[in-house]
């Protein structure tokens, strides 16, 4: 399970997430990410991943294209930190998302 809170003011929009980025929720965020930023391209955005416990392959994948699109990720503890830290490098290298 992943709930996803989306905070917008004036100045940007987060994506707050708690729990599991894996299967069908995946695609639930990509949803809502089309839906909030895909009308606000100019404000910046994050996604904080401070309370996310688990991440797929496909939900790594979707981190690395919002991060190539200009996201924030925030990440707090070793999980979070270390996906942060690997997608960072893997967008420094040019390395491809699906």
């Amino acid at each position: 399970m992943l709930k996803i809170t989306t905070l917008t003011d004036k100045e940007s929009i987060t994506f707050k997430l708690e729990g599991r980025l894996a299967g069908p929720w995946v695609q639930e965020l990509e949803r809502c990410w089309m839906s909030t930023v895909g009308m606000r391209k100019r404000h910046p955005f994050s996604v904080d991943l401070s309370a996310v416990t688990y991440v797929d392959s496909d939900g790594k994948a979707l981190l690395k294209k919002f991060h190539k699109e200009g996201a924030k990720l925030v990440a707090s503890g070793c999980l979070t930190n270390c996906l942060v830290r690997e997608i960072s490098q893997d967008v420094r290298s040019g390395e491809r998302t699906k």
